[in-house]
């Protein structure tokens, strides 16, 4: 946390040092403001930060609840695949191995819905400051995100076909794309009778959900926090920090006044005490302005985000294990680094 507040830290040692400075060295005895109306100028700020932070939070929950139901309705998904493509209603019965050919492609195309949706999630958004504010540069660099190292057609044409790559390649919402190819295929293998009329119905409904979890995750993605109170709070917390010292180092000069008397030494010096004091104050204040503002956008790749690059790796792997697929063929787990996801 030190780390990723260290620039800001730097400020408001050096600020409250320069106030402290101007009142005690320099003589500037009108660098100062009453106490009162700084508190309260503080007891407002606390609540719009706390709002700030109530409502990220409720952003962030709810993208979680979203892609854990992706994470159920996948595994839903693979089981009415493995278990409901059959010759029971075939017109022209299909070899076992046609028959897996076609589930697998079914898994693999839902796989490939996971992946076109977390890289349209990925994308910037004007309002995002993940990549853009100067103090998350660093961070930045340390945590990789795939969706922006890896091209989308190379992730897609390892799960679909050519064609059907460039298909969904051509489109706009990608996986939008991906589903309506998913339901033209089960309604090919229900006319062929390899997916009997009631399994068909089912299936279409998974389908729909799957409609309703990507728009879900589209309406966080597309729908930011509100500017007023995201720029509001952010102008408020910089505005009494501005102020704290000015109030702080008469408190403090006062108080060291009192003490002469009885500790000299200490009673002497106890105004520069002001500097940490107000520099604690404000890193706390602004560090939680930080953390609301970081929850606002839970897709955005920060090590805060909903980890979506690795949760969608972890369902690929138990489709195509609940397939039966060759280990080989499987992907290992999204790596950790510096034991976040990703």
């Amino acid at each position: 946390m030190m780390k990723w507040t260290q620039r800001e830290t730097r400020f408001f040692l050096i600020y409250a040092f320069i106030i402290t400075a101007a009142f005690e060295l320099i003589g500037l005895q009108w660098v100062q403001l009453p106490w009162t109306p700084i508190a309260l100028v503080g007891t407002a700020v606390a609540f719009l930060i706390g709002f700030q932070n109530n409502a990220a939070y409720g952003r962030i929950w709810e993208a979680r609840k979203i892609w854990g139901g992706i994470v159920n309705t996948c595994r839903t998904w693979t089981m009415m695949v493995r278990d409901m493509v059959n010759n029971e209603h075939a017109v022209e019965p299909r070899s076992n191995d046609l028959l897996q050919k076609e589930r697998l492609i079914l898994v693999h195309r839902q796989v490939a819905w996971m992946s076109a949706l977390r890289y349209a999630l990925r994308q910037e958004k004007p309002w995002e400051t993940m990549r853009k504010a100067r103090s998350n540069k660093e961070w930045v660099e340390m945590f990789k995100v795939s969706e922006l190292e890896v091209p989308l057609e190379e992730e897609l044409s390892r799960l679909l076909s050519k064609e059907e790559t460039q298909y969904v390649l051509s489109k706009k919402n990608k996986a939008n794309a991906i589903l309506t190819l998913q339901s033209q295929h089960i309604r090919e293998l229900k006319d062929s009778g390899l997916i009997w009329e009631f399994s068909f119905l089912e299936m279409e409904s998974v389908l729909k959900e799957f409609f309703d979890l990507q728009g879900k995750s589209e309406r966080i993605k597309n729908f930011p926090y509100p500017r007023q109170y995201a720029t509001l709070t952010y102008d408020f917390v910089n505005l009494f920090i501005l102020l704290l010292p000015l109030g702080v180092v008469p408190e403090f000069s006062e108080i060291g006044s009192k003490l002469v008397e009885n500790s000299p030494l200490i009673g002497q010096y106890f105004v520069w005490l002001s500097v940490p004091f107000s520099a604690l104050v404000s890193w706390i204040f602004n560090t939680m302005q930080r953390i609301g503002t970081a929850g606002e956008n839970p897709f955005e790749g920060s090590a805060n985000d909903v980890p979506i690059s690795t949760m969608a790796r972890g369902i690929e792997i138990d489709m195509r294990e609940m397939m039966d697929e060759n280990k080989e063929t499987i992907p290992e787990p999204q790596p950790m680094v510096y034991d976040v996801q990703m």
